[in-house]
């Protein structure tokens, strides 16, 4: 069987990817390297991760969210920069006059483990085929496909996405440039048992060499600025992190047992260009950065919802022009902007006289409600705004999530990943409009309860929108948009 695309990995990146590009029809192979997905790590606590508004919304609007965030696998995330918390009461929320309230307004956390479960088990139900155990080893491409060598095998594809993770067999195969910054730190987050738990304090503490963080006793994150120097794949032992730990603590604390211990560093890079020929990039394979603030798993999934339809309609021909470098110009930028936010936080925390004065200052600007507001908008997500062009203060930007008169909301309206053209005028021409497009947008047309003073809205499938008016929907202008997202 030819497949029309393979997925390099079954993280929550590529699985999600997957089940977008099943969702269109085509017929999709994910390779994965592992045999058992299943990890201490990707439990709790450490597999904890913080999903960002706008990844909250991908998955209700793919009807996964309820599954995802079940009450005791899910909880309101609070959100901090660099551990330096905002409070909700502070933000203002009138600066965000195009969200409405829904299922999807509000950050949740869950476990890595649940993710990519939720995940598989949707792959698994759209036809998607997961072969574990068989990582991508080379390929070699050709004007019409890809020919991958997983063991001792061959697969031709029409397309082939490196969703492998930061150090991506698909990335160096690929000859794609990895620019960045090397590490300032070595980050661990461990397990452990202490003989005098009292002698490390609950809560964060910076010191002269780094900072830890003790959750709970025996459960402690901590950084040492070492330049890094923990070398890739060396055993994390027992000695090593009680030595670790007394330099970064100043204490003589003792360790008697260690359970579980997971490191990590600073270092922050992002492949110049997310696609070579018919070989593309997502998720940790295009950038990785420290997990500081937890922007990561959300900058990965932001890629393969992006990608995910753009892929989908240039296979199935019913792409405009350029439409699939659109992914690259719009998420290059998106992974450039968290880089730089996981640096600045790297700062705030270098032990230094200068980094506690900046902390001090960044604390008292995240206590006024501009503050907040602003750490908010970044951390949360709410700021994030696609560059397409237009003169409406929505164009770019995640849809509202409208009720209709009839209870049916937008997010539920794109589920099956086409576009969607809501028309709050019945009688408008913008029907025709839609009819341009074929099977790839919805038309409705019916009222909503609360329609923003929006007349009508092109929202693309993965979301955002593409064209919206207050007045009189201006027919010219919708088809523009529309068309350059569609093809006629």
């Amino acid at each position: 069987m030819k497949y029309d695309v393979l997925v390099a990995g079954a993280g929550p990146v590529g699985l999600f990817l997957a089940c977008e590009l099943r969702l269109a029809g085509l017929a999709v192979l994910v390779l994965e390297r592992d045999d058992d997905p299943r990890s201490p790590l990707k439990r709790l606590p450490f597999g904890r991760r913080g999903l960002s508004i706008p990844t909250v919304e991908a998955f209700y609007r793919r009807g996964l969210l309820d599954d995802l965030a079940a009450p005791d696998q899910a909880r309101r995330q609070a959100g901090h920069f660099a551990g330096i918390p905002f409070d909700d009461g502070n933000i203002d929320a009138a600066r965000w006059p195009y969200r409405l309230p829904g299922p999807a307004e509000t950050p949740v956390a869950a476990d890595m483990e649940t993710i990519e479960t939720v995940l598989a088990e949707r792959a698994a139900a759209l036809g998607v085929e997961i072969r574990r155990g068989l990582g991508v080893e080379t390929f070699e491409q050709a004007d019409d496909e890809v020919s991958v060598h997983a063991g001792g095998q061959t697969f031709r594809v029409g397309w082939l996405v490196g969703c492998d993770g930061g150090r991506s067999v698909v990335r160096k195969a690929g000859g794609f440039e990895f620019a960045g910054t090397d590490p300032e730190l070595t980050g661990y987050s461990v397990q452990v048992e202490l003989v005098d738990p009292e002698r490390l304090p609950i809560g964060r503490h910076y010191t002269p060499t780094g900072m830890y963080f003790q959750m709970r006793p025996g459960t402690i994150a901590m950084v040492e600025f070492d330049g890094g120097a923990l070398q890739r794949g060396a055993p994390v032992t027992l000695e090593h992190v009680q030595a670790v730990l007394r330099r970064v603590s100043g204490a003589d604390v003792t360790l008697t047992a260690l359970h579980l211990a997971t490191t990590w560093t600073d270092r922050a890079r992002q492949a110049t260009r997310y696609r070579n020929g018919r070989v593309l990039l997502a998720g940790d394979a295009a950038h990785i950065h420290s997990p500081l603030g937890g922007q990561g798993l959300n900058l990965g999934l932001g890629d393969a919802l992006n990608l995910g339809w753009k892929l989908a309609a240039t296979v199935r021909g019913e792409a405009p022009d350029g439409l699939l470098d659109t992914y690259v110009r719009e998420r290059h930028p998106v992974g450039a902007e968290i880089l730089d936010w996981s640096r600045a936080q790297v700062a705030l925390m270098r032990p230094s006289r200068s980094s506690r004065a900046l902390e001090a200052i960044i604390r008292d600007l995240v206590n006024t409600r501009d503050g907040a507001t602003y750490f908010a908008e970044r951390v949360l997500g709410v700021s994030l705004r696609y560059e397409m062009g237009g003169d409406h203060p929505l164009v770019g930007r995640s849809a509202p999530d409208f009720e209709l008169v009839d209870g049916t909301r937008t997010g539920e309206l794109l589920r099956d990943g086409r576009g969607l053209l809501l028309d709050f005028g019945p009688g408008s021409p913008l029907r025709e409009a839609a009819g341009r497009w074929g099977n790839c947008v919805r038309y409705v047309a019916r009222d909503a309860k609360a329609c923003l003073g929006l007349a009508a809205v092109l929202v693309r499938p993965d979301g955002f929108v593409a064209w919206a008016c207050d007045g009189e929907p201006d027919f010219a202008r919708c088809v523009q948009a529309g068309d350059r997202w569609f093809k006629r």
